[in-house]
């Protein structure tokens, strides 16, 4: 290892400790610090190369009061999702309900509503949205965070993830199987996939803002600008004709 990666790493953990020094400075209690230093450590470096030591030096506490509250590495990893990602999944299921509620109510039917595509995005995009400009509740630093959790190998991180979200996937999966009867289940199953992942990776990444500062500079933090953009994408993919197996080979022949 270099000498300057060497040193990159106390410089990390100083900028993150004075960071959580200012929170701790307005009345912020330990278990905080150390989920706010995690956070920003986790989010710079990722699950892997984020040590213990190194987010108790930026909280300012030693390694028992991490055991004290969380347990381990891998507990605390887990609690500064949730934390964010929790309240955001309630938002979500709470809008959607909402947007079903009043597509019944408007149709005098009872039960669930078939949405639109965009309906069923807008519920999915507006609370991320939401977090992406509270910058009290994480905002855009959470989300690149999100960003590299899905992309990360751990396999306690797919499967928490997983089993977390289980019911807030379940739900949109259903909305977009209203939405999208000609499609099988499974396929409804595969285009939410690549929803939740292209949303995670817009909002988690920086290529998109390079691409906003290139063309509209002075939009460059305007993520409602990104989500317009996303939207009509993704809803043009959800209603894609289903692709017949025996048609797969267009895509990958020889020139």
């Amino acid at each position: 290892m270099s000498n300057s990666a060497l040193h990159r790493v106390p410089r990390t953990a100083e900028s993150a400790a004075e960071k959580i020094a200012d929170k701790a400075a307005e009345g912020g209690d330990t278990k905080s610090r150390i989920l706010d230093a995690a956070e920003e450590l986790f989010m710079e470096h990722g699950f892997e190369a984020t040590s213990l030591r190194l987010i108790t030096t930026a909280a300012g506490v030693n390694l028992a009061a991490v055991n004290y509250h969380f347990g381990s590495k891998e507990e605390l990893f887990q609690a500064v999702l949730t934390r964010r990602l929790d309240p955001m999944n309630q938002d979500r299921l709470r809008l959607l309900a909402e947007y079903e509620s009043g597509s019944a109510a408007g149709h005098g039917k009872g039960g669930k509503a078939a949405l639109t595509c965009e309906q069923i995005i807008s519920a999915m995009f507006i609370p991320a949205l939401k977090l992406a400009r509270d910058h009290e509740q994480g905002g855009k630093n959470f989300l690149r965070l999100l960003g590299r959790a899905y992309a990360d190998p751990a396999p306690f991180i797919r499967e928490f993830l997983s089993n977390q979200y289980a019911e807030m996937v379940a739900r949109f999966r259903a909305a977009f199987g209203r939405a999208l009867p000609h499609l099988p289940r499974e396929e409804v199953s595969w285009r939410l996939h690549f929803v939740l992942g292209a949303l995670s990776y817009t909002l988690a990444g920086t290529d998109a803002l390079k691409m906003i500062a290139q063309f509209h500079p002075e939009e460059v933090n305007n993520d409602e600008l990104l989500l317009k953009r996303l939207a009509p994408f993704l809803a043009a993919g959800l209603r894609a004709p289903l692709q017949q197996a025996s048609d797969a080979h267009q895509w990958f022949s020889e020139a």
